[in-house]
């Protein structure tokens, strides 16, 4: 299996996310026995939130209080939201083929969903200290990913349109306080047409590609 192709797929209508966490777990296994090639699966998902595996659980506020139900889940990172309007990738790829380097990898998909934007005439950028894509100081993007045998899971979640924003209201996103999200469709240049996740996804896949070969080869 080459190491630079992955078969990306872009899952139709609203998405469980239980249910493409066992795809997840089931595709890493598929992986490891050299059954499926890697793969980078693209959707939105019913209205949810995640939380990574610390300790301090600060980020999800009142919990009880929250419109949607939480995701105890095995990544980096602390509360975010998912849902409508958001586009959610999960990248399972073998990184034993690739690079053996989480931060690398995650810089990796930082590096192409940053393009993406800039692609679209959106100006995103890092900002120091932080994980994820921002722009004039908003938060855009999210990125949290995990590892079993160095096949990677999780991924990343960028803002598309407005509906994608109201569930964050109830948390504090990231565990960043004050932080202000945003959406692509928000920061497009003026005149410019609405994108929607699926045509961002498009737009991003080639793009994430060639972020893969060169970290391969780095």
């Amino acid at each position: 299996m080459n190491y630079e192709l992955f078969k990306s797929t872009h899952l139709e209508g609203l998405q469980n996310y239980s249910e493409l966490l066992q795809l997840q777990l089931a595709t890493i296994e598929s992986i490891r026995e050299k059954k499926s090639p890697n793969r980078l699966f693209l959707l939105e998902h019913e209205p949810t939130y995640t939380m990574g595996s610390q300790r301090d659980q600060s980020s999800l506020r009142d919990s009880s209080l929250l419109p949607h139900r939480v995701h105890q889940i095995q990544r980096g990172g602390e509360a975010t939201y998912h849902g409508p309007g958001q586009l959610v990738g999960y990248p399972v790829l073998n990184l034993k083929d690739i690079k053996q380097d989480l931060h690398l990898y995650l810089r990796s998909i930082e590096e192409a969903l940053i393009l993406t934007c800039q692609s679209l005439g959106v100006p995103a950028e890092r900002k120091e200290g932080f994980t994820g894509v921002w722009v004039r100081n908003k938060k855009m993007a999210s990125i949290g990913v995990g590892v079993k045998q160095w096949i990677s899971y999780h991924g990343f979640a960028i803002n598309i349109n407005e509906e994608s924003l109201s569930g964050f209201m109830w948390i504090t996103p990231c565990g960043i306080d004050e932080v202000q999200m945003t959406c692509l469709n928000r920061e497009l240049p003026p005149e410019s047409e609405a994108i929607t996740p699926h045509l961002f996804g498009a737009k991003f896949t080639p793009i994430f590609k060639q972020e893969i070969i060169k970290l391969k080869d780095s």
